[in-house]
This record gives structure tokens, sequence and C-alpha cells, in this order.
């Protein structure tokens, strides 16, 4: 288990990460560590969601509209 300091530590490095665009394997923590928890944490604020596209222009005509 980290102490505090390592978490924030983990949490600052994995938004660090999220920023560059790094993939998440990218992650140095072994997968039984609460530091890797805190560095997905981080890293998760700062990527966008798969299921949410970058914001498109709206439709400026209804659809089906010539």
């Amino acid at each position: 288990m980290g102490t505090r300091e390592d978490i924030t530590r983990a949490v600052s490095e994995g938004r660090a990460a999220g920023d560059r665009g790094d993939p998440p394997t990218a992650c140095p923590y072994p997968g039984s560590s609460l530091l890797r928890t805190a560095w997905i944490r981080g890293y998760a604020e700062r990527r966008p969601l798969a299921s949410q596209p970058d914001r498109a222009e709206p439709d400026t005509e209804p659809d089906g509209a010539d």
C-alpha cells in the first residue's frame, strides 16, 4: 500500500499520461497495487470515453430536408 503522497503522485502521473494520449497499458504499477488504481483514476479523468465522440457541429437542417 502506498502513502498518501505516493497515491497523489500516481493520480498526477495518470492525469499526465491521459493528457499525452498514452495508452492505459502505460501504467507503471503492478495490477495488485493500490497505486495502479490511483493512476487509472487520474488517467480516466483526462481521457474521453469511447462512447462519447468529440462534439460535432449540430445539423443545420432536419434529417431528410433538402
